[in-house]
């Protein structure tokens, strides 16, 4: 396979997460998956991607990377992870072009509609993104303060579920969601995330995500 010119026609998407590494080519209908881990190198995460992807062609590679993302690379490394991403080779690795995002602002890529919006991601922290008129805007909300001292991601994080309990965590999302928006002015906001589900309604101006638009982001990233 020869490294693409121009605009790729066929995107390697791969959206690492802490438990598991999905991945979806061009033209495919079901994504693969390896397993994660505190084990996953960077290395060992392109070895079993590739012999995952076993039989796709792909002319180029996005990454939904699981922290901040820095002129297209990592900037730190991810707790949830083995260690050497923010100096790792990735084109060299794959032998293609790859670009690497944020995994919440590709699935916020993924999500758009026009417009502002604003994109939250509710899993084991809080993922942010926004998306201005068609410009993906990462942002990095989670550490950012809130109440007595603690960030936004205290109270929204999957630990907080248990610490505040279901109902009173509710509360916070949608407390979180109302000054968040007062702040950034978006025009709707994407909630999405491992723990949208727990949303039985959703809070005012907002409206529900799905994973798999991180694919959809990650395919768009190569269409500018």
């Amino acid at each position: 396979m020869k490294k693409a010119s121009g605009r790729p026609r066929r995107v390697l998407v791969v959206d690492v997460g802490g438990t598991h590494v999905k991945v979806l080519v061009t033209g495919a209908k079901e994504r693969r998956r390896i397993d994660s881990g505190h084990g996953l190198t960077p290395r060992r995460m392109v070895r079993e991607v590739l012999r995952a992807c076993d039989g796709w062609e792909f002319d180029a590679v996005t990454i939904g990377y699981p922290g901040p993302v820095n002129d297209g690379r990592p900037a730190a490394e991810p707790p949830n992870l083995g260690a050497g991403w923010r100096r790792f080779d990735f084109a060299k690795a794959f032998g293609r072009p790859v670009r690497i995002v944020n995994d919440a602002a590709m699935q916020a890529l993924g999500s758009y509609d026009g417009g502002r919006m604003l994109f939250l991601g509710l899993g084991t922290g809080l993922g942010s993104a926004m998306v201005v008129d068609g410009l993906l805007v990462p942002l990095e909300l989670a550490h950012l303060p809130y109440r007595k001292g603690r960030s936004f991601e205290d109270y929204v994080g999957v630990a907080a579920i248990e610490k505040f309990g279901e109902k009173e965590w509710l509360l916070i999302v949608a407390d979180v969601v109302a000054v968040l928006s007062a702040a950034l002015l978006p025009d709707y906001v994407v909630i999405g995330g491992g723990n949208v589900r727990l949303l039985k309604t959703l809070p005012p101006n907002a409206r529900r995500g799905d994973n798999a638009n991180a694919f959809k982001g990650g395919f768009a990233l190569w269409k500018s």
